[in-house]
């Protein structure tokens, strides 16, 4: 009896913490292409979070991670995910940022997410995404099918940059934020809302299937 009636005190001040603490947002940088654009998006979606005081970020760059395609468990994989794997684990969100290629996205971004598996589990995602007329929208759609595998939750709205060149200037400023502020105002707004429900879930019923 006495177990049974301290465990729910025991959850929640946990749970309490978790409704309104700010999440830890890891930004997933998902190109690494010569030339690639994804830098420009990521710090300009960077300052959309930290003007928010529900989200904490920190990021994870595929062009960085150096990961090996083999996925082989060698030294060197341990070495590189040393940098990436602490990263997606104490994250209570992520947002993926991927351009299209040739109608999905990159492969260093499917090998990044292939390298881990319960990082993601129970957590949601959300999506931008940057490219010509089709704006990497269909390489978000193909994200989705992914993380539904891995046991993660992709928001509704997504942010889209269509012939996302020419959406910047040349000092990476949006020629015309509105759209896209707004856009990323509503994706951030439920991913908060998800990642803080999700957040008191695992508190109080661990994530194991």
């Amino acid at each position: 009896m006495n177990t049974t009636a301290t465990a729910p005190a025991a959850i929640a001040p946990a749970a309490a913490a978790a409704a309104t603490d700010p999440l830890r947002l890891t930004l997933v940088v998902g190109s690494n292409r010569h030339g690639r654009f994804g830098p420009v998006v990521a710090d300009w979606l960077l300052g959309r979070i930290q003007d928010r005081n529900d989200l904490v970020a920190e990021v994870v760059d595929v062009a960085e991670a150096a990961l090996p395609m083999s996925l082989e468990p060698t030294p060197e994989a341990a070495a590189a995910l040393s940098g990436t794997t602490p990263k997606l684990a104490r994250a209570d969100a992520f947002v993926v940022l991927t351009p299209g290629y040739n109608h999905s996205f990159p492969a260093g971004l499917k090998n990044l997410v292939d390298w881990h598996f319960a990082e993601w589990q129970a957590k949601p995602v959300g999506l931008v995404s940057y490219g010509g007329v089709s704006g990497g929208l269909r390489a978000a759609e193909h994200l989705r099918q992914v993380f539904a595998e891995l046991h993660a939750v992709t928001v509704r709205d997504t942010v889209s940059f269509h012939n996302a060149g020419a959406s910047f200037d040349d000092h990476g400023a949006l020629r015309d934020p509105s759209g896209p502020d707004a856009a990323a105002k509503t994706m951030l707004d439920q991913l908060v809302w998800w990642g803080r429900a999700l957040r008191e879930a695992r508190l109080s019923r661990p994530y194991g299937i």
